[in-house]
């Protein structure tokens, strides 16, 4: 008996392809975002073969836009928000209408009406959020100030973008489409004496801002105190159950009780929960979710996409992508340069956003639904979009030396102790490397200290290490914020004039990881590794490490001590 199971055979065969293209881009030093760009191609409509459902891989991918969004607010909170609200506020609404007016530009060129070019040019604007978060977590500079910059810069284009998602259906007919089926609110537009377009747009700011002040007043309180209730519960099922429902209830929630988007719903749910002792848990509960539907938003992406349109309209092709990842770009630097900002961090900015995405999509797809521009409109949005993420990463590699490896007694070096992604290597010889400063780190590092051992530490969570790194004391520990396993944090460990490295993370594979390049930079360092079990043992010790410290085991002759105390 055959079944008509398209929600599995879109994950299926998405996946599967994603991860054979992604393994073959990899053989070949392409980002691994290029195969999943490929499996969409191959298993959308314009190709032969199976075509997997559109409509259920975009939602798909939308539920990987809230996890991630979920992430980013954990590391996010209020008070971040407000600290760069000075730049990316001007400089998201600066660099939207450069943008617009280039897009503007070519449309006319096109022979296209100014309105199809608004809206043209709007979609070319806004970048995408899992391709800028991918960007910067892979560098370890989310939670550096440059990285905030960038994420609340991306928080006012999706702003942005809301309302003009209001303003494009209620300007349709000014714009030159169909204003048909176009919802209005005529009983407030009647009330207060204003045209129906302008009572739209006003009840959305006004639905949006009651949706602020609720998260703000009523979900910074409601939303820990429920994942705190969890917790107490001892259930470590129902607290990773716990997390997934916080963020796609309150997205579900914010837009279809107060027309926010999801990916902004899901932004703020985290961002309350910022400020709880377990942001640092949830955002690791949702990590392989928020992994493996991000990829099916890259998969959804593929599958848009025209592939005749590179050969019967290159040259517009090629206009849309150099307005996408140069004209913007630099209209980002030059806003970020004027505000007085360094060097590094207008690079950051302008290569974070060199690239477009979710509502890039969702503007120019409403765009033609409403006749206001040609179905060409759409092909060169999405071919600009892959092209652009395609070369994203390249980017950021060319960009690099200025990046994350600044110059000694460079202007833009790092403005604290713990902005530590553009640092120098440690001068430290005979040290210890200490991977992971949570509960095991914190213990580890403490008894170091005590016996005046030089050490540094690594750990990605920025809260878990900063109070360390600011210690103003004469045996100040070096600190980096970071993934160790990355090859900027490893060149500054100097693992091969080190006495020992311990991991103290939980992580098996970023640990066997460790490891290999620690035993490979020096074939005599001490290593230290935390492990959960007998296989994971086994593994470790296979890599190299000299001793396997596993938590049953230890629990096990504490209690046996005790006992024979007593």
């Amino acid at each position: 008996m055959t079944h008509y199971t398209p929600l599995i055979s879109t994950i299926a065969v998405g996946l599967a392809l994603a991860f054979l293209f992604a393994l073959a881009a990899q053989r070949v030093k392409l980002p691994p975002i290029v195969g999943y760009l490929l499996a969409g191609i191959f298993v959308g409509p314009f190709t032969p073969g199976f075509v997997a459902n559109q409509q259920l891989a975009t939602e798909l991918a939308e539920i990987g836009v809230i996890l991630l969004m979920f992430g980013v607010g954990l590391h996010f909170s209020v008070k971040d928000l407000r600290a760069v609200r000075s730049l990316a506020l001007p400089g998201a609404v600066g660099q939207i209408a450069v943008a617009t007016l280039m897009g503007v530009a070519l449309a006319l060129f096109m022979g296209w009406s100014v309105g199809a070019g608004i809206i043209f040019g709007l979609a070319l604007s806004v970048a995408s959020t899992v391709v800028l978060l991918r960007a910067l977590q892979e560098r370890g500079i989310v939670d550096t100030e440059r990285g905030k910059i960038a994420v609340g810069w991306l928080i006012v284009e999706d702003l942005a973008m809301v309302l003009a998602l209001v303003l494009i259906p209620a300007t349709a007919e000014l714009l030159g489409g169909d204003a048909q089926g176009v919802a209005s609110n005529p009983r407030l537009s009647a009330m207060l004496g204003i045209d129906a377009m302008w009572g739209t747009v006003l009840f959305t700011i006004v639905k949006v801002a009651i949706f602020f002040a609720v998260m703000l007043v009523i979900g910074r309180r409601v939303i820990p105190l429920a994942l705190h209730y969890v917790a107490h519960t001892g259930s470590r099922e129902l607290f990773r159950l716990a997390v997934p429902a916080i963020a796609l209830g309150v997205a579900y929630a914010a837009a279809n009780l107060f027309g926010v988007s999801f990916a902004l719903g899901a932004f703020f749910a985290g961002m309350v929960l910022a400020g709880s002792d377990l942001s640092a848990q949830a955002a690791r509960d949702t990590l392989p979710l928020r992994d493996a539907f991000a990829v099916l938003f890259f998969v959804s992406v593929g599958m848009l996409l025209d592939p005749a349109v590179l050969v019967e309209h290159p040259l517009e092709t090629f206009a849309t992508f150099l307005i996408i990842v140069i004209g913007k770009s630099l209209a980002a630097y030059g806003i970020v340069r004027a505000f007085g900002h360094p060097n590094r961090t207008a690079l950051t900015v302008s290569a974070s956003l060199a690239q477009i995405g979710e509502f890039s999509f969702i503007l120019i797809v409403l765009g033609v639904k409403l006749a206001v521009v040609p179905s060409l409109a759409r092909d060169l949005v999405v071919a600009g979009a892959i092209l652009s993420i395609i070369v994203n990463p390249f980017l950021f590699q060319f960009l690099g030396r200025w990046i994350d490896m600044p110059a000694p007694h460079d202007p833009d070096a790092p403005e604290s102790a713990y902005d530590a992604d553009g640092g120098e290597p440690t001068a430290l010889s005979g040290h210890l490397v200490l991977v992971g400063h949570g509960r095991v780190g914190q213990r580890v590092a403490k008894a170091l200290r005590l016996q005046n051992i030089p050490f540094l530490v690594v750990e990605q969570e920025a809260p878990l290490i900063r109070a360390l790194a600011e210690e103003n004391t004469p045996d100040a520990v070096e600190t980096i914020i970071g993934t160790a396993g990355q090859a900027n944090i490893l060149e500054r460990l100097n693992l091969a004039g080190a006495k020992a490295l311990i991991t103290a993370i939980p992580d098996i594979f970023e640990s066997g990881h460790l490891i290999t390049e620690a035993r490979k930079a020096n074939p005599a360092i001490t290593i230290i590794a935390r492990a959960h079990s007998d296989a994971d043992t086994d593994y470790l010790k296979g890599l190299g490490a000299d001793h396997i410290v596993m938590g049953e085991e230890e629990i096990a002759r504490g209690m046996i001590r005790a006992v024979m105390a007593g």
